[in-house]
């Protein structure tokens, strides 16, 4: 299919082709900006504990179906998210200064 696209699709070439869209307007400066990894790591934090509530919401929603085993489980999970959190925060990761890492 995509070999016929190419084939029988149109073409067409103009200058408007060559410059990047955002939004209708022109950019302008550097779009090279240096973003701290600061905002990567607590966004990757982010996700991870936010797919960590998912898992514990449909554990409580089943919770009457998995029995004690499963309840033990789910309790162990919750010990190494706490674990967890209490990691970064004893390693300051979550501190919101900038630091060198």
């Amino acid at each position: 299919m995509i070999l016929i696209s190419f084939f029988l699709g149109g073409r067409s070439s103009n200058l408007d082709k060559q410059i990047p869209f955002e939004s209708g307007v022109m950019s302008y400066g550097n779009s090279q900006i240096k973003i701290h990894i600061k905002f990567y790591l607590i966004a990757i934090f982010f996700i991870i504990f936010d797919v960590e509530s998912l898992y514990l919401y449909l554990w409580s929603l089943s919770i009457k179906k998995i029995g004690l085993e499963g309840f033990i489980e789910g309790i162990l999970f919750i010990l190494t998210i706490l674990i967890t959190l209490f990691y970064l925060f004893k390693t300051n990761i979550l501190n919101s200064k900038y630091r060198n890492i």
